[in-house]
């Protein structure tokens, strides 16, 4: 079954931390490629992390440094910390699977399945 769902947004104060989760099917951590995007109103969804079946990471400059992607394949779960949170890194945040191997890939295209979004806040 391929299904992902995300949790752990919230509201938090610049400089502050929150850790997303995405539950995914062991299948899909075992053969697929997974990655975080985010969408804030009004603009395009964009990557924000990316891990591939080994465990090889990749981020843009935007978030590098402050978040991390993981997993944790006896939970068959995916993770981003997300540490030293800025206004602009608010959004509606999505895990994606790739049907097949992109690699570290950040393009939006190369992912085929996506859970239902949680929303991080960060204020001033």
């Amino acid at each position: 079954d391929v299904q992902l769902v995300e949790s752990g947004g919230g509201s938090v104060q610049a400089g502050g931390s929150l850790r997303l989760s995405c539950a995914v099917s062991a299948y899909l951590v075992s053969s697929g490629c997974m990655a975080w995007f985010r969408q804030a109103p009004g603009k395009w969804l964009e990557g924000v992390a990316s891990i591939d079946r080994y465990g090889s990471t990749a981020y843009p400059d935007s978030v590098k440094g402050r978040f991390t992607i993981s997993k944790d394949n006896a939970k068959n779960t995916l993770y981003l910390q997300m540490n030293n949170l800025r206004p602009e890194d608010t959004a509606m945040y999505y895990c994606a699977a790739a049907r097949l191997w992109v690699g570290t890939s950040l393009r939006l295209d190369h992912y085929n399945y996506w859970g239902q979004g949680t929303q991080v806040s960060v204020s001033s």
